[in-house]
Order: structure tokens, then sequence, then C-alpha cells
């Protein structure tokens, strides 16, 4: 790759990276706001996450393997005009069927551009890809503590959150002028059968670790989505509906920070420990701290941003466990990424019909399983570097 490119490489990889963890962090509350601007009920919530996730899902599944038969590029491209698409859509959306529907395009976009960008790494960075999925991971949640806060402050200021929307497609818009003058050397495409992505299907290591990826990403996407809600829910004294939603948009972004500093200290973390001790640790540690978070969670709130913290380098730790067992990295992130929305939609789902049921309170207590299954896997987690 050509000197001249490596910078809009950067600028694709930590500008999409930022731009991704910004919207993930702000769906919460903005759902918590289209909850009264369209009146959906909770149960509807969890359903609406549910589309989004099948988006990601598909998508993933897809770009995985289209990017290691197509080029990073083209899938890059694609999923970022879909991504600008379904902001502007689900903006101008005021019925429920179709903003499920651009929500469901949202989630389609990001999975293809995520896919499709992260495998920049496994490609170019092979021997310090730990260190490199924690470095771009942080500028995952760099977005994540800023976002909240701009969202936060336009609420405050009575705008909506269609305005913030429309900025963030403003922002995709730039990406795709800066990806369609990008050469790359690598990555354009290689031979690939759908019979090798099958494969990867066999491989039990590669599997253990998709299995944990799914648990990790039902707990982080739970806590993000329904977190908001969870709060609002809660009868705190002296506190208005308006005061909890600004101490949440605030706690939000608190987790991120913590998880954010995590992974720019993660990729150090991991080379010092290697993948297994930090996935153990760090799993067990995201259990210890979620359990008293939610023991305290009226009376000192902001405890639930040490759960950012532990769980902060675990996905990008899991991430590069999983490339280095196989040679087909687009392939290898698609899976990953399948995963994602695999934990994000089942989650969703889930706590959706529990807290219909039970109330939102036991709804978002399903959390801490969550976590606690990912621990369990990470005991059988072994480190071996083979080729499929």
């Amino acid at each position: 790759m050509a000197n001249k490119q490596k910078w809009k490489v950067f600028f694709l990889l930590f500008v999409t990276m930022f731009l991704l963890g910004g919207i993930q962090n702000t769906k919460g509350l903005i759902l918590e706001q289209v909850q009264h601007d369209i009146n959906l009920d909770i149960g509807q919530i969890g359903t609406l996450i549910v589309v989004f996730q099948i988006g990601f899902l598909v998508a993933s599944l897809l770009t995985g393997y289209l990017t290691d038969k197509k080029g990073l590029k083209i899938m890059m491209l694609t999923g970022s005009v879909m991504m600008a698409a379904g902001l502007i859509g689900t903006s101008l959306a005021y019925g429920i069927l179709f903003f499920f529907g651009f929500y469901l395009i949202i989630g389609v976009g990001i999975g293809s551009m995520l896919v499709s960008i992260v495998t920049v790494i496994p490609t170019f960075y092979k021997e310090k890809s730990g260190m490199m999925f924690n470095i771009s991971n942080a500028m995952f949640g760099v977005g994540m503590i800023v976002t909240p806060l701009i969202l936060q402050q336009l609420f405050s200021h009575d705008i909506s959150w269609r305005i913030f929307y429309v900025g963030i497609a403003v922002i995709v818009a730039i990406i795709i002028i800066v990806l369609a003058s990008l050469k790359l050397d690598k990555a354009q495409g290689m031979e690939m059968h759908l019979s090798d992505f099958v494969c990867l299907l066999k491989h039990g290591r590669l599997m253990l670790v998709i299995c944990f990826i799914v648990f990790y990403v039902a707990a982080e996407a739970a806590f993000l989505n329904f977190f908001p809600i969870f709060y609002g829910s809660l009868d705190i004294s002296g506190s208005s509906t308006q005061d909890k939603m600004a101490t949440a948009a605030y706690v939000i972004s608190s987790f991120a920070v913590l998880f954010t500093v995590g992974r720019f200290i993660g990729g150090f973390i991991n080379m010092k420990l290697g993948d297994r001790k930090t996935l153990i640790l760090f799993s067990l540690f995201s259990l210890i701290s979620i359990v008293i978070s939610r023991q305290f969670a009226e009376s000192f709130v902001y405890l639930f941003m040490v759960f950012g913290f532990s769980m902060s380098v675990l996905f990008p730790t899991a991430s590069a466990a999983a490339t280095k067992l196989t040679d087909k990295s687009g392939s290898a992130m698609g899976l990953i990424y399948v995963a994602s929305g695999l934990g994000g939609a089942f989650a969703g789902w889930l706590i959706g019909q529990v807290s219909q049921l039970y109330g939102v309170s036991v709804g978002f207590n399903l959390i801490i399983g969550f976590v606690a299954i990912s621990f369990i896997l990470t005991l059988f987690i072994r480190e071996k570097t083979v080729t499929s």
C-alpha cells in the first residue's frame, strides 16, 4: 500500500469506528425518545432492536464472505451508501412501519461498514492484530463518550433526534468521498468459495470464540439499549423524568470513558497476558462489577462505569484470537459480527419480552446471566495459531 494512501486507510478506520461507536451508544437514548414520539411500548422496542440486529447479522454474514471475494473497498462503499440512506429515511419516518424498515437498513449499513473496515487490521497488521484491534476499538469508545453528550445537549435545547441522524448521514457522505479515492494494493479480493466459508463453521476452536462473542455482545448491547429505560423506570426520590434521562446519558458516557481507556491500554494488556488470560480475567471482572453495580443502581449509579472498563478489552481481544485461527480474515470477521448480531438480537428480544411481562428491572437483570455465561466460556478457550 502506497504511503500516500495510508492516511486514507487510517481516516476510514478511525472515523468509521468513532461514528459506529456513537450510533451504538445513542440507540438507547434515541429509542427512549422514539418510544414517546411514535408511541412504541417496551415490547415493540425489543422487537425494533431485533429488526436492527437482523439487518446487522445478515450484512455481517454476507460482507465477510464478499470482502474476501470482492475486496474491502467495494463492500465498504456499499455499506456506507446503505447507511446514509437508512439514516436519512429514519429521520423522515413518522410511522412505525417506515421507522422499522429504515432502522433495518441502518443495521445492514452498519454491519457492512464495520465488517469490511475492520478487515484492514488482520490484512495489514497480522502480527500486531491484538494491539490494533484494541486501538481501533478505542476510537469506537471515543464515539461512545462524545455522542451521548452531544445528543443530550440537543435534547436540552429541544432539538429532535432526527437532526442528529441527519448530521451523522453527512459524516457518512464524507467517508464515501474518501473511500471513492482510495486505492489498495492488498485485500482487493481473493479466490474464495462458499465451501471455504462453510469449513470455518466446523472449526471448533473458532466456534468457541464465536459463542463467547454472542454472549459478550448480548450483555453489552442490552446494557446500552435498556439502561436509559431501566433507570427511567426507577422511583428515585427528588428526580424527575428529565433528571433521570440526563443522568442516564452521563452514565452511558461515563461507561464509555472507562470503556475507551481500557481499550487504549488493552493492546498492551493483551501483549503482556496473551489472549486467553486477558479474556478470563476481564470476564470475571465484568461479572463482579455488573453484580455490584446493579445492587447499588439507585444510590450510586456511576458504578456502572467500572463495568465499562471491565468489558473494554473483551471484544477486540476475542476478535484477535479468532482471526489468528484462520487465514480467511474477511470471513472470520464476518462470523464475528454475525455473532454480534445474534447476541444483540437475542438480548433485545428476550429482555424486551421479559420486561413487558415482569417489569424492566427483571429484564435488565438478565445482563448478569449473559456475563456469567461468557465468563464460563473463556475457561475453555485455548490459544493456538492454526490455518483452515
